[in-house]
């Protein structure tokens, strides 16, 4: 069986975390962001509600080595008609790779009869007036003669597209083309092959949102890790759902809260702060109470970092995933004085982490990165016999389209930010 995973906004980190959480089968990375998955079991596509770097699972039903209209279509159609013909049906097609866009002077439309214009919600508005082409095929026409294909099966169809050449998430999931209304078809690109499938499930973009922005304690001013990071370190770990994971520097809960939802049971989380104590209890008591979530060995305690073995058992912790306190986030600062503190913090906690980690266990931990004009400034903290281990599987570390940094690390940033983040990956 094959498999395809349309990845996030940083693929290194969405490969990472990928590969960790489906730890069988082969993995290629066959564009920036796309990886296949060869593997002889059915996988289960509910895990993208739990994972933060993908954004679309699906299956690869066929691969072509033709480009013409009708070779696609005959694909295609094995797979792009409802079982049951009860209301009108949807779809969408979506291509990965190479776009030539060709403007035209007229485009011919769905219905002559009238003039209607696309639109980015995804839904049916007519041919834009230009024609989009990969390797001379017109992705229209397909669109057209699949439409006049289910027409003549009697299926009255509803054909779903938007201004760019792939249907976000949002589009998918609003016009119901992962259900047994719709479908929306992935044609992929790979050298002069063309996988062709379908997409069974979206990253859940409704609950993220719902999560982020409904949560009642949040410290912008301190800054907070983003939920889709939040998962992707706490899979990254590698632990299992039964094994006790610690954040020691646990701010307003996300990485605990997160845990909670992906199933974790025996969750520490500590912060020197009594402030961030308080938002954490009251993000976890908001999360129980809209998610209904049974009772979790949880544990949170005002506790330093820099002394936390004295509370905390030797060797009793099978993960530490957690981001410290990042350095000034806006304004004015002086970069080498908040480095050197930085450093100091940093080193004495990964001392003490060491103490009370598990031998073979791992630290999935968030440094800055300083951007400057002309270069950019990273910490060294001293790592007190911990090792930095590179999170990309052996057999994809040579791909051209992994970025990593010369320590074996992934860095996650935005334009214009001045700190970024450094996803370090440790291990006892």
């Amino acid at each position: 069986m094959k498999y395809f995973f349309i990845l996030g906004t940083n693929p290194t980190l969405s490969l990472a975390e990928l590969t960790t959480v489906i730890n069988h089968g082969k993995f290629s990375l066959i564009q920036k962001d796309i990886a296949i998955l060869e593997c002889a079991e059915k996988i289960e596509t509910s895990v993208i509600n739990k994972i933060g770097g993908t954004i679309k699972i699906g299956s690869v039903r066929e691969e072509i080595d033709s480009y013409a209209v009708k070779d696609i279509l005959n694909s295609i159609a094995n797979f792009a008609k409802p079982e049951k013909i009860e209301t009108k049906f949807n779809f969408g097609i979506s291509f990965y790779g190479k776009i030539k866009i060709h403007p035209v002077k007229s485009a011919p439309q769905l219905n002559p009869t009238k003039s209607v214009r696309s639109n980015s919600t995804g839904q049916e508005a007519g041919i834009p007036l230009r024609a989009e082409l990969f390797h001379g095929v017109n992705l229209k026409v397909l669109g057209m003669k699949l439409k006049k294909l289910l027409k003549e099966s009697e299926i009255s169809s509803r054909w779903v597209i938007s201004k760019e050449p792939t249907l976000s998430s949002v589009v998918v999931e609003q016009n119901k083309l992962i259900t047994d209304r719709g479908v929306e078809i992935v044609i992929i690109q790979f050298n002069k092959k063309l996988y062709i499938g379908k997409t069974l499930a979206v990253q859940p973009f409704k609950d993220l949102s719902f999560r982020d922005y409904g949560r009642p304690a949040r410290d912008s001013h301190s800054g907070m890790l983003p939920l889709k990071l939040a998962q992707i370190m706490i899979n990254m770990s590698g632990a299992r759902l039964n094994e006790t994971i610690l954040d020691p520097f646990c701010g307003s809960g996300t990485i605990v809260t997160e845990a909670m939802l992906m199933g974790y049971s025996n969750i520490i989380g500590a912060d020197l702060s009594d402030r961030a104590i308080t938002d954490t209890r009251t993000n976890i008591e908001w999360i129980k109470k809209n998610y209904e979530l049974p009772i979790t060995n949880l544990n949170l305690n005002n506790i330093d970092a820099t002394q936390i073995s004295k509370q905390i058992k030797p060797d009793s912790v099978d993960a530490i995933i957690t981001e410290p306190y990042l350095g000034p986030q806006r304004g004015r600062f002086d970069v080498s004085k908040t480095i050197n503190e930085l450093e100091r913090l940093y080193s004495r906690s990964l001392s003490e982490f060491n103490k009370i980690l598990k031998p073979g266990g791992k630290i999935v931990m968030v440094w800055p990165v300083f951007c400057g004009q002309f270069k950019n400034i990273f910490l060294n903290p001293d790592l007190n016999d911990l090792k930095i281990i590179n999170p990309i599987p052996e057999n994809l570390q040579t791909n051209i389209f992994i970025k990593t940094t010369v320590r074996q690390t992934i860095i996650y940033g935005r334009e214009l930010q001045k700190v970024w983040r450094e996803i370090v990956v440790l291990e006892k």
